[in-house]
């Protein structure tokens, strides 16, 4: 049996997604001039799914000419839309815009209005009006491209359409529409026949999506579907970056923080190790290898690793404020944080800002910027159908009540907290919460739940590897006896200085704090203790044998 030529060959490796094969076997035959436009497509979509993106552009460039020589404008469109869109979603528009203003101008303005071109062109400018902040024009001009790709029945126009107008319904605040259609767009998208690179733009979207709306059981479902389609096809790399940071991120909230590093590693191996590389997966995985160096207690190599991100276009917070405010050093962080929302509208990264801003604003004494931000949370959980949204607003709120000397009430909003971070199945949480539930039990006088919570965090916090957390809840001794007034670990050691008659200079120098910072939580020491002056306080400290 005579073997198969190269071309043969490449399309054999198209049909079996070996997207490797059939980039060498095109190669093979390219010299030949034997290749067709058709060939030129498969080739173009093959090179960029396994990460050869100069190959991939050539290839398609090439193809959209062939097309137009052999009389094919519909090929030739085609060609245009696959290049323009590919280069859209790297970060070039000037050129994405030229490529895909070519739907236009191959058709006579007679041919194009009829054509499954004006669906695509209506698609492309639904969604420019939704990253413009537009949600009801978009909607209109999606609902648009979609009904045009179910009057010519093309899967790929029905697919992308569909998934930016569940988007669009989202920007409009209708999330169980908007859920449902994302969901159905998914549905086809793993059962149709569209195009591989509609299919994982689709999948990498309704990850994003979902996690925007904090919606993380979804995120982990399609995470996981999309970990499958991409194991599927040897070579692939185009969708493996963002797809196993995701699958990163879910590792580490559900406690697995040994198989997240490894998804991290062969994210970093795919893509390159070079931090100065700007882009969008590297910044991610950089920032998540932070994040579980963090938690770890491995400062020095969570510094390194936000400065990697940083470089490669990744914002570093909020994890580097909470590494700052864990080396002493509240204030830096409370800065950072303030800068980091003013640049966050809305949307995901704010919600994940938030948190963090309550924990550094309570440890640096801001009580207004904890109270400000725990508000917003707060609000947001109000609007929002998400677990973890909720949860984090309810640990934010039990903090603030522990703070203010309200042990009582806030055990009702920890207790909340840890019903929903228990749902979600997030044990490093769950274990925090349990901390605080235990400081406010000792508060109340009920030692014996206060030790049984605080053993079950210990124990947590033990088999995660968190030695930060780990050797905090050990300094808090079972036989300690409640702060006083309700006095954070802070406030009780400015307040031991401040009894030895130093003064707010001497204090800051000390802790390594600003002079503003160290008279803000002087200034909540006598509002809990009711006392009117340094003297006064002092007396406090004694007689409450805190010295």
């Amino acid at each position: 049996m005579a073997s198969k030529g190269p071309i043969q060959r490449a399309h054999a490796a198209v049909a079996t997604q070996r997207w490797d094969a059939a980039c060498a076997a095109f190669a093979e035959a390219d010299p030949g001039g034997s290749l067709t436009p058709d060939d030129l497509d498969a080739w173009g979509l093959a090179a960029l799914l396994c990460g050869r993106d100069d190959e991939s552009d050539t290839v398609r460039e090439r193809a959209h000419h062939a097309h137009l020589e052999a009389g094919d404008l519909d090929g030739a469109a085609r060609a245009a839309f696959w290049l323009g869109l590919t280069l859209l979603m790297r970060g070039e528009p000037a050129r994405a815009h030229g490529w895909l203003g070519r739907l236009r101008s191959i058709y006579s303005p007679d041919e194009f209005a009829g054509s499954v071109w004006r669906g695509y062109d209506r698609m492309n400018e639904g969604m420019r009006a939704l990253f413009e902040r537009q949600p009801e024009e978009g909607r209109r001009l999606l609902a648009e491209a979609l009904a045009t790709g179910r009057e010519h029945g093309d899967a790929d126009l029905e697919l992308l359409a569909r998934n930016g107008h569940g988007q669009a319904l989202l920007e409009l605040g209708l999330m169980a529409e908007g859920m449902a259609e994302l969901d159905e767009t998914m549905v086809l998208a793993t059962t149709g026949s569209a195009n591989p690179q509609a299919v994982g733009q689709v999948y990498c979207a309704a990850i994003l999506v979902s996690r925007g709306c904090l919606d993380l059981s979804r995120s982990a479902e399609w995470t996981e579907a999309l970990s499958r389609w991409c194991d599927r096809q040897p070579g692939l790399v185009h969708y493996r970056g963002q797809c196993l940071v995701h699958r990163s991120e879910v590792l580490q909230l559900h406690g697995r923080w040994e198989d997240a590093a490894r998804e991290l590693d062969d994210v970093l191996g795919r893509l390159g190790v070079d931090p100065g590389r700007p882009d969008r997966a590297l910044g991610m995985a950089h920032y998540q290898r932070g994040e579980l160096h963090r938690v770890r207690g491995e400062s020095r190599a969570a510094e390194q690793a936000y400065r990697d991100a940083l470089e490669a276009g990744h914002d570093p917070q909020p994890g580097l404020a909470l590494l700052r405010a864990a080396q002493g050093n509240p204030a830096t962080a409370v800065l950072a944080l303030r800068r980091a929302l003013a640049e966050s509208p809305a949307g995901f990264v704010r919600h994940r800002l938030l948190p963090a801003m309550v924990e550094v604003a309570l440890a640096d004494g801001d009580l207004e910027t904890a109270r400000g931000a725990a508000t917003e949370l707060a609000e947001s959980a109000g609007r929002l159908d998400s677990r973890y949204l909720r949860a984090t607003a309810a640990l934010a709120e039990g903090a603030l009540a522990l703070t203010d000397g309200h042990p009582g009430a806030a055990l009702a909003s920890l207790r909340a907290a840890l019903s929903d971070w228990s749902a979600v199945r997030a044990p490093y949480d769950v274990a925090r919460c349990r901390v605080l539930i235990a400081r406010a039990c000792r508060q109340l006088g009920d030692t014996e739940t206060a030790d049984l919570e605080a053993q079950a965090a210990r124990v947590a916090f033990a088999d995660l590897g968190a030695a930060p957390e780990l050797s905090l809840l050990d300094a808090e001794s079972p036989g300690r006896r409640p702060a006083p007034a309700g006095l954070t670990p802070r406030e009780l050691e400015v307040l031991r200085m401040l009894a030895t008659g130093r003064s707010n200079r001497d204090i800051a120098r000390e802790l390594v704090l600003s002079e503003r910072t160290v008279a803000r939580h002087v200034a909540n020491i006598f509002a809990k203790t009711r006392v009117g002056s340094r003297a006064a306080a002092t007396a406090f400290a004694y007689d409450s044998h805190l010295m």
